[in-house]
């Protein structure tokens, strides 16, 4: 527990706009199905935080050890070769990919200067091949170049060198650089300023979905107080967990430039082959009559008018088609729908 009265990084304590009392309505006009369930976390069966503290996952000391120095951990990847002739064989393969050694499945917009974005994100636990690969779910912001940016992020991961096992977790994420120099998930380094009692950055989702039983999910909303300019993460549409400083960021302080809402999966063998057999989403292709893949429902945006509202416009990429896929849909539901995911290596992924 960290005590925030003695601590003196906690300079604001809750938001000064109480943006939800205005969206509220708007977003909850279209009902949850009843079968879906919110989640909630493993360590809350043990108690509670008193006012005041934060709960804080203890790091044992061989999470993200592997070689790794304290330095890295809690870092995502940089993009890089393993050796020469990998390079050299996979090169035209790696072009396509939006970002190097990352492969996305994701429902984007732009044209807007965007101060917040929301949705909800069924919950799964994919295969992860190795411990340096990870798997996430996520809502996004995003400001800059392709490979030069800022980004804010939040949703569920499977990510064994962070975590040290192979569990589904809520995590936060931030970057100023597109991942060089800056930047790593939850609390493991300075960055992200967590406020509340309730959540553990880090800690355990339960229950998590599966194909034949009732579907899971966690709702997540990013946004930005109007006046100090942080950048609040929302848990299940009342828990503020904490916020960025915006003078962690340059591009991003004022907005973001584009949303994502989708999958991520991190793997030197993406792009090349033999392909990583980690899996995106719950490791299945897109899947709308089912439902047994990953989706994000009730997908919004936040603008200047500060409301709540469907994005105005929005695009379907993904970085390799036969290894995760997605779908979005539209037509004959209340709203629209993003389906996505894949298992990575299979006959049309080798």
């Amino acid at each position: 527990m960290t005590d925030e009265k003695k601590n003196p990084i906690f300079p604001q304590l809750a938001p000064s706009y109480d943006i939800t009392k205005k969206t509220k309505k708007l977003f909850t006009e279209i009902n949850r199905d009843s079968s879906e369930t919110v989640t909630t976390q493993l360590w809350q069966r043990s108690g509670s935080c008193p006012e005041g503290t934060i709960p804080i996952r203890r790091i044992e000391k061989n999470n993200g050890s592997k070689g790794d120095v304290v330095e890295k951990y809690g870092t995502k990847k940089l993009a890089s070769f393993h050796d020469n002739k990998k390079k050299q064989l996979n090169e035209s393969k790696m072009l396509n990919l939006l970002q190097p050694n990352h492969s996305v499945a994701i429902l984007l917009t732009l044209g807007f200067a965007y101060l917040g974005a929301k949705g909800d994100i069924k919950v799964w636990t994919p295969q992860v091949e190795s411990d340096d690969e990870y798997s996430t779910s996520r809502v996004a912001l995003r400001s800059g170049p392709r490979l030069d940016y800022d980004a804010i992020e939040s949703g569920w991961a499977v990510n064994p060198s962070v975590y040290g096992d192979r569990q589904t977790r809520l995590y936060v994420y931030w970057t100023a650089d597109g991942s060089k120099k800056t930047g790593c998930f939850d609390l493991t380094c300075p960055g992200f300023i967590q406020t509340s009692n309730q959540i553990a950055l880090g800690a355990a989702i339960y229950p998590i979905s599966n194909p034949t039983g009732l579907p899971y999910q966690i709702t997540v909303y990013i946004y930005k107080d109007p006046n100090t300019s942080n950048w609040w993460v929302q848990y299940g549409e009342r828990i503020n967990i904490g916020y960025w400083p915006s003078d962690l960021f340059g591009m991003l302080r004022a907005h973001a430039e584009t949303v994502q809402w989708g999958g991520d999966v991190y793997s030197s063998k993406v792009g090349t082959h033999p392909h990583t057999a980690t899996g995106m989403g719950s490791g299945r292709f897109s899947d709308y009559i089912m439902q047994s893949s990953g989706y994000i429902k009730r997908m919004r945006v936040l603008r200047n008018n500060m409301e709540l509202t469907f994005p105005q416009w929005i695009n379907i990429y993904t970085d390799e088609y036969n290894c995760y896929d997605a779908y979005y849909l539209s037509d004959y539901v209340e709203e629209p729908e993003f389906y996505y995911g894949g298992p990575g290596r299979n006959y049309k992924c080798p």
